[in-house]
């Protein structure tokens, strides 16, 4: 005997009919086929668009640096840019009145708020 043979007895004695099993596990796989394309249009393919535009608007940020620029580094170091070498990637920062330091660019992760000042209440 050979193995269709005895594959069709067997599908038989289960109460199924002979050749159904590739459609059988196709209509079983079915729902999980239609949930996982659900969740890759409504939550994989938004995030994957939102993680690239935001690395859109950091690598425009960190190419419109320039001398005078308040930031914050990667460290949680506040400073203001003195100068700006754009062959090695290299910033000059001022934390302090009489101290720069060298950092990175990609070491920047955002431009410092402008301070806003409260108004006074009237008296």
């Amino acid at each position: 005997m050979n193995t269709e043979t005895i594959s069709s007895i067997l599908s038989l004695i289960q109460g199924q009919q002979p050749g159904g099993g590739l459609g059988a596990l196709l209509v079983q796989l079915l729902p999980f086929i239609l949930i996982f394309g659900v969740f890759y249009l409504l939550i994989i393919r938004p995030q994957q668009r939102r993680q690239r535009l935001a690395a859109q608007e950091r690598d425009a940020l960190l190419m419109a640096l320039k001398a005078g620029d308040k930031v914050i580094t990667s460290s949680g170091i506040l400073g203001t840019i003195v100068a700006v070498r754009e062959k090695e990637d290299i910033i000059l920062l001022r934390i302090a009145q009489s101290v720069s330091i060298e950092i990175q660019r990609s070491a920047i992760t955002g431009l410092q708020e402008a301070e806003k000042k409260e108004p006074e209440p009237a008296k």
